[in-house]
């Protein structure tokens, strides 16, 4: 999430600075960038946070049913594909947001 934050200010930064007009830098331009960044941030750790659940899940039902372990890695390889490609597809809404203001 800082990453994202300190993305989010190299990109505002020149964007304020640019401006012709001394009314035109106002602060609140660059607002939707910070709200992006945070946006960002949310979906990396949600997408984590997942992950790490579907993971934990994973391994503690292999340990308990050691020759189970291919049907519970193929039942939890789906959903973890899914969650990726959910976080993946967020960040590029989330960029794309960013790039046409």
């Amino acid at each position: 999430m800082v990453v994202a934050f300190l993305a989010a200010l190299l990109v505002a930064g020149p964007a304020v600075y640019a401006a012709e007009d001394a009314a035109e830098a106002a602060p609140t331009q660059v607002w939707h960038y910070f709200g992006a960044a945070l946006g960002l941030g949310l979906i990396v750790i949600g997408a984590a946070h997942g992950i790490g659940k579907f993971t934990a899940a994973m391994a503690e039902g292999i340990a308990r049913q050691p020759a189970a372990a291919a049907q519970i890695s193929g039942a939890v390889n789906l959903p973890l594909f899914l969650l990726e490609g959910v976080a993946i597809l967020g960040e590029v809404f989330v960029l794309l947001i960013v790039l046409m203001n």
